[in-house]
């Protein structure tokens, strides 16, 4: 059912959606839009990353730091963080870090008094170094290297660490120079093991399905606000997790990353939304457009271009080719509707795509001079949108991944602008 039939004969529907709106109005629950009670928790079929499979990646790294002849390495809260050791942290002036050694046991340095908060998610590892508010942290990492008799070589910092930990430590270890750490961390992290594929697949089927739930009950008036509350108490209904949300009408969505302009939905408006969660630290990214009303010509054209694009994507992801080719098939596409060229508009102003995993941006990216050759385990957005700057955009993101076969989706895009949200892709890992 399309969504004109469907608003046709959901009057009742519409007149529950506005009295539950009135019943949150009164309410102090600051989350004031209905939420279908039909909507519940789909992820109790997957479960979390295991103890046994952090102390495999921990094992895979100290494999590459040999490798790489580094001694050790250094990660602050994070993504990368978590994904070696389960700490869920913050990131202040104090520090809290993870060393992970060439070889042996990998250590834990925190403040005296969040060692318990940090012990709560920590999964691997037993050596927990404390430090009080008058002491320096930097003592305590070095330390750990001598223990471990390593006080010579390269020391690699995980990408996102900040500057005042490399000043703080490097002076205490005279003998060793700091490198990075990616060629570890990306080298664990870059290819996902079938269970991360399977929890990126969850955390998809949540916000697709989310968008269908939104989708049936987009209202005229409603402004982006309250679009966007709408999908997140969706996707918090099904069981996602660290949810965010954007909504762009009609020339607002014309910008990738949305403006300040404020809009409401009206007859006729385009509806640009790039949404996603997260389940079990895995993220989903799902862009949508649709149109509230019959579509126009122009819209109806650029939506079918675009959805061109992410086929040209897809089909030129292939094992062993570079990253940047993929990004230059749906240029030279685009090039030839005419738009561009390049990153010129109207056209497209961004990559082709990024990589996905714990965090929604992740490398290797679909961009031009990405060199680096696809394998299975791969995982990426495919996003090619095209923006008309003073009328309107098209963006539709589905993310994809690489197998031995070749490229996979988590959610099969939509083929029209009158069924404009696609559906879960069966798993093929």
């Amino acid at each position: 059912m399309d969504k004109r039939a469907f608003l046709k004969i959901s009057a009742a529907g519409a007149g529950a959606l506005a009295a539950g709106r009135a019943l949150a109005a009164q309410s102090n629950d600051k989350k004031p839009f209905y939420t279908d009670s039909k909507l519940a928790d789909i992820t109790g079929s997957v479960s979390a990353i295991s103890p046994q499979e952090r102390k495999q990646r921990i094992a895979k790294a100290q494999q590459l730091m040999q490798l790489y002849n580094m001694a050790a390495i250094i990660l602050e809260p994070g993504a990368a963080m978590d994904y070696f050791t389960g700490i869920q942290w913050w990131r202040s002036e104090r520090l809290t870090c993870v060393v992970i050694p060439k070889e042996g046991e990998i250590a834990i340095v925190t403040p005296f008094f969040e060692a318990p908060s940090v012990r709560e998610t920590l999964t691997v590892g037993e050596d927990i170094r404390v430090w009080q508010e008058h002491e320096s942290p930097f003592a305590q990492v070095q330390q750990i290297l001598r223990d471990r008799k390593l006080t010579k070589g390269k020391l690699g910092f995980e990408q996102s660490v900040r500057y005042f930990v490399v000043n703080g430590l490097m002076p205490l270890l005279p003998d060793m120079h700091n490198v990075s750490a990616e060629p570890v961390t990306l080298g664990c992290r870059m290819i996902k093991s079938a269970h991360e594929i399977a929890l990126i697949h969850k955390a998809n089927d949540v916000t697709l399905r989310a968008y269908g739930h939104v989708y049936e009950r987009l209202e005229a008036g409603m402004s982006q606000a309250d679009v966007k509350a709408l999908m997140h108490n969706a996707q918090q209904a099904l069981g996602g997790d660290g949810i965010w949300t954007m909504a762009l009408f009609d020339k607002a969505s014309a910008y990738p990353h949305g403006t300040r302009q404020e809009q409401v939905l009206k007859e006729g408006s385009v509806v640009l939304m790039d949404c996603g969660c997260a389940v079990h630290g895995y993220q989903s990214d799902i862009s949508r457009t649709f149109l509230f009303g019959e579509p126009g010509k122009k819209q109806r054209k650029v939506w079918q271009q675009v959805r061109q694009g992410q086929q040209v994507a897809f089909e030129h992801a292939r094992l062993n080719q570079t990253a940047g080719s993929v990004d230059d098939a749906v240029r030279k596409l685009y090039q030839s509707f005419g738009y561009g060229p390049d990153y010129a508009l109207p056209g497209l102003s961004h990559r082709t795509g990024h990589g996905i995993g714990m965090e929604g941006h992740e490398k290797v990216n679909f961009v031009r001079g990405e060199d680096t050759r696809l394998q299975a385990g791969m995982c990426f957005s495919n996003e090619p949108g095209i923006y008309l700057p003073g009328e309107f955009g098209v963006r539709l993101e589905d993310c994809m991944y690489m197998t031995d076969d070749g490229p996979a989706w988590f959610t099969e895009p939509p083929e029209s602008i009158d069924a404009p949200l696609g559906k879960l892709a069966e798993l093929k890992v």
